[in-house]
């Protein structure tokens, strides 16, 4: 994995947990010594008021089996479906009037809770990162005990960064990594040799995004850097005081980093790959087994809430909720711009205005759990040594998405048929440097990859 396990990392925003946490998920993936309970109950008062009818005619065949899930979020703007689900009544409106969302510190607390299970303190589901329903299922949790978990939709597509400190603005790196390969150089030169590039969780979203980026300039992200997990609300706070070269991170805190003066975005990830898809909406599948249509009540909300977030004359109003202490606890400036698709690089290029990269909950078929991405998610874990080469990930994929569940929610808030999917492909995806992933050839594109862990 990375050198990080043999070097102390600096945390300077203080939670202790999430601190713990980053030793032991850098040294196995898994791994989590601290207390996996660390939930706070976040359904206090709020000035925002409820859009959606607070008592719908639920059919009585349709009646959840339960009232209240456990939900778990991480600070981020695309946690914004499960909190506005919340904020606005979606999920009062489809019956489930005592959800609970409840902020994680990190993600392995994340996965620990939905291994805990809210019978024991922990929670059901959860805004996660795609690939780690798909780890806990496969037995990479705490207890080296399978959990099986369903993806029901995704929560977005876009919307995260990678950033760089502003000591490294003189080699122009862009969407480009080889510039780094001169500035790995130089520092190196000078004494420097522990050269870190954060992401969230190994095998995540936010380090495939950045092994990606930095394999395709030719720089090896397991021998010419360490590539260390870190919480995002650590991110800032971690560059500010010299900790990191680089990070990869969803916002707000990209733009945070460059609001404060701290560094800057070196790429927008749609930039990576148009569309991509980001995080999911994911529950345990014996809660799910258990409440089929207190399920569907949840999936319908969040649908509901994603075409709500989507809606530009509603961005103000989904920053300002989102900022709250409770929630991101980030002020709205720092989420709002890059959330209407302006983004300002923070290096000198001009400011981009109504990008069509930028963080989309429904538009161009976001909310839909393609098969095929999630393909490429456990392609891209095998290339870089997360899970076993011969994984059987048709099988596994067919376990945990639960495409067919998001159709039914969907068809039951009368959502265009246009707007359904009929293939569980999006067909072939091509990446920046020209790389192109065909789901029907899998082996063919990590074959080809020129940097890799795999054989």
């Amino acid at each position: 994995m990375s050198k990080y396990s043999r070097r102390k990392f600096l945390f300077t925003a203080g939670i202790t947990a999430a601190g713990t946490l980053l030793v032991h998920g850098c040294t196995s993936g898994t791994n989590n010594a601290a207390n996996t309970n660390t939930t706070a109950n976040t359904n206090t008062t709020t000035n925002s008021s409820p859009s959606a009818v607070p008592a719908v005619n639920v059919n009585s065949a349709d009646t959840p089996e339960v009232t209240t899930a456990k939900l778990g979020f991480i600070a981020l703007t695309d946690s914004a479906p499960l909190i506005i689900a919340k904020e606005k009544g979606f999920f009062d409106k489809y019956g489930m009037k005592d959800v609970e969302v409840l902020k994680q510190a990190s993600w392995p607390v994340t996965r620990d809770n939905l291994e805990t299970g809210s019978a024991n303190g922990g929670i059901d589901g959860a805004h996660i990162l795609t690939p780690m329903p798909y780890f806990m299922t496969l037995g990479q949790t705490k207890t080296k005990q399978p959990t099986p978990m369903y993806i029901l939709a995704r929560l977005n597509t876009n919307g995260q960064a990678i950033s760089i400190a502003n000591n490294y603005k003189e080699f122009k790196v862009g969407l480009d990594s080889k510039g780094l390969k001169d500035a790995f150089s130089k520092a190196k030169s000078t004494g420097k040799n522990d050269l870190k590039a954060a992401m969230t969780f190994p095998g995540g979203t936010h380090d495939l995004w950045m092994r990606y980026w930095l394999a395709a300039g030719g720089i090896n992200p397991d021998r010419d850097i360490s590539v260390i997990p870190v919480p995002p609300p650590q991110m800032v706070a971690n560059m500010k005081t010299g900790n990191m070269e680089t990070f990869c991170v969803g916002e707000p805190w990209n733009a945070q980093l460059i609001n404060q003066g701290l560094g800057y975005s070196a790429l927008v990830t749609g930039e990576l790959w148009k569309d991509h898809p980001e995080k999911a909406f994911a529950m345990r599948q014996d809660w799910v087994d258990k409440n089929p249509k207190a399920a569907k009540a949840l999936l319908m909300a969040v649908l509901e809430a994603q075409q709500w977030c989507d809606k530009a004359e509603n961005k103000e109003e989904m920053c300002q909720i989102i900022s709250q202490k409770k929630w991101t606890g980030v002020p709205a400036k720092d989420i709002i711009e890059r959330s209407k698709g302006n983004i300002d690089y923070g290096d000198g290029r001009p400011v981009v205005q109504n990008s069509p990269l930028l963080m989309k909950f429904w538009a161009d078929n976001a909310s839909y759990p393609y098969k095929s991405h999630d393909l490429w998610f456990l392609t891209e874990n095998i290339r870089w040594g997360y899970i076993p080469a011969d994984t059987n990930t048709k099988q596994l994929i067919d376990k945990v998405n639960r495409e067919d569940l998001w159709k039914e929610a969907a068809k039951a808030i009368a959502v265009p048929e246009a707007q359904i999917p009929t293939s569980t492909s999006r067909g072939i995806e091509t990446f920046f440097d020209g790389v192109k992933f065909d789901p029907e050839n899998p082996q063919e594109y990590l074959t080809n990859l020129k940097i890799k862990k795999t054989a």
